[in-house]
Protein backbone atom coordinates (compact mmCIF):
# COMPACT_ATOMS: atom_id res chain seq x y z
CA UNK A 1 0.00 0.00 0.00
CA UNK A 2 1.32 3.25 -1.46
CA UNK A 3 1.82 6.18 1.56
CA UNK A 4 -0.04 8.70 -1.38
CA UNK A 5 -2.83 5.86 -1.18
CA UNK A 6 -3.15 5.80 2.57
CA UNK A 7 -3.21 9.44 2.24
CA UNK A 8 -5.72 10.17 0.13
CA UNK A 9 -7.77 7.36 0.98
CA UNK A 10 -8.03 8.61 5.15
CA UNK A 11 -8.62 12.09 3.61
CA UNK A 12 -11.53 11.39 1.37
CA UNK A 13 -13.43 9.46 3.88
CA UNK A 14 -12.89 12.38 6.39
CA UNK A 15 -14.46 14.69 3.57
CA UNK A 16 -17.08 12.24 3.20
CA UNK A 17 -17.95 11.35 7.23
CA UNK A 18 -17.81 15.40 7.49
CA UNK A 19 -20.76 15.87 4.90
CA UNK A 20 -22.43 12.68 6.57
CA UNK A 21 -22.38 14.73 9.97
CA UNK A 22 -23.76 17.87 8.35
CA UNK A 23 -26.57 16.36 7.07
CA UNK A 24 -27.20 14.34 10.21
CA UNK A 25 -27.09 17.92 12.38
CA UNK A 26 -29.24 19.66 9.21
CA UNK A 27 -26.23 22.09 8.89
CA UNK A 28 -27.60 25.23 6.97
CA UNK A 29 -25.34 24.84 4.03
CA UNK A 30 -26.97 21.57 3.47
CA UNK A 31 -30.27 21.59 4.28
CA UNK A 32 -31.35 24.44 2.14
CA UNK A 33 -29.97 23.36 -1.31
CA UNK A 34 -31.71 19.81 -0.44
CA UNK A 35 -34.65 21.81 -0.32
CA UNK A 36 -33.99 23.95 -3.25
CA UNK A 37 -33.51 21.07 -5.02
CA UNK A 38 -36.39 19.11 -4.19
CA UNK A 39 -34.79 16.32 -2.09
CA UNK A 40 -38.00 15.05 0.32
CA UNK A 41 -36.56 15.77 4.03
CA UNK A 42 -37.51 12.38 4.74
CA UNK A 43 -34.75 10.60 2.82
CA UNK A 44 -32.04 13.04 4.40
CA UNK A 45 -30.92 10.66 7.24
CA UNK A 46 -30.57 7.90 4.93
CA UNK A 47 -28.27 9.88 2.82
CA UNK A 48 -26.13 10.56 5.91
CA UNK A 49 -26.08 6.58 6.65
CA UNK A 50 -24.97 6.12 3.01
CA UNK A 51 -21.97 8.72 3.38
CA UNK A 52 -21.27 7.38 6.75
CA UNK A 53 -21.24 3.85 5.91
CA UNK A 54 -18.89 4.75 2.74
CA UNK A 55 -16.55 6.65 4.67
CA UNK A 56 -16.40 3.89 7.13
CA UNK A 57 -15.81 1.38 4.09
CA UNK A 58 -13.54 3.64 3.06
CA UNK A 59 -11.24 3.15 6.54
CA UNK A 60 -11.94 -0.39 6.72
CA UNK A 61 -11.07 -0.94 3.03
CA UNK A 62 -7.07 -0.21 4.04
CA UNK A 63 -7.00 -3.44 6.00
CA UNK A 64 -9.82 -5.55 3.98
CA UNK A 65 -9.14 -4.03 0.22
CA UNK A 66 -12.69 -5.64 -1.31
CA UNK A 67 -14.53 -3.44 1.82
CA UNK A 68 -12.83 -0.06 0.02
CA UNK A 69 -13.18 -0.97 -3.29
CA UNK A 70 -17.02 -1.72 -2.91
CA UNK A 71 -17.29 1.75 -0.43
CA UNK A 72 -15.61 4.16 -3.17
CA UNK A 73 -18.00 2.67 -6.02
CA UNK A 74 -20.72 3.40 -3.78
CA UNK A 75 -19.42 6.83 -3.31
CA UNK A 76 -18.81 7.65 -6.59
CA UNK A 77 -22.25 6.43 -7.61
CA UNK A 78 -24.10 8.33 -4.71
CA UNK A 79 -22.26 11.76 -5.19
CA UNK A 80 -22.50 11.00 -9.37
CA UNK A 81 -26.12 11.23 -8.36
CA UNK A 82 -25.86 14.40 -6.36
CA UNK A 83 -24.20 16.01 -9.59
CA UNK A 84 -27.32 14.44 -11.57
CA UNK A 85 -29.77 16.04 -8.96
CA UNK A 86 -28.27 19.57 -9.06
CA UNK A 87 -28.37 19.69 -12.69
CA UNK A 88 -31.72 18.54 -12.84
CA UNK A 89 -32.69 21.64 -10.29
CA UNK A 90 -31.21 23.87 -12.39
CA UNK A 91 -28.84 24.74 -10.20
CA UNK A 92 -25.71 25.26 -12.16
CA UNK A 93 -23.50 27.16 -10.06
CA UNK A 94 -23.81 24.19 -7.21
CA UNK A 95 -22.50 21.37 -9.09
CA UNK A 96 -18.77 21.66 -7.82
CA UNK A 97 -19.68 20.89 -4.25
CA UNK A 98 -20.86 17.55 -4.90
CA UNK A 99 -17.69 17.16 -7.12
CA UNK A 100 -15.47 18.26 -4.40
CA UNK A 101 -16.39 14.90 -2.70
CA UNK A 102 -16.92 12.69 -5.94
CA UNK A 103 -13.00 13.57 -7.02
CA UNK A 104 -11.15 12.13 -3.74
CA UNK A 105 -13.07 9.24 -3.45
CA UNK A 106 -12.68 8.63 -7.42
CA UNK A 107 -9.07 9.62 -6.69
CA UNK A 108 -8.65 6.85 -3.75
CA UNK A 109 -10.32 4.05 -6.03
CA UNK A 110 -8.17 4.77 -8.83
CA UNK A 111 -5.00 4.84 -6.63
CA UNK A 112 -6.25 1.92 -5.01
CA UNK A 113 -6.53 -0.29 -7.78
CA UNK A 114 -2.84 1.06 -9.40
CA UNK A 115 -1.59 0.24 -6.04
Amino acid sequence: MSTVYLIVTVLAAAWVGFSAFSIFIRATWVVEPLTEYGVPSSWWPWLGVAKAAGAVGMLVGLLVPVIGVLAAIGLVLYFTGAVVTVLRARSYSHVPFPLLYLVPVAVSLALGYAA
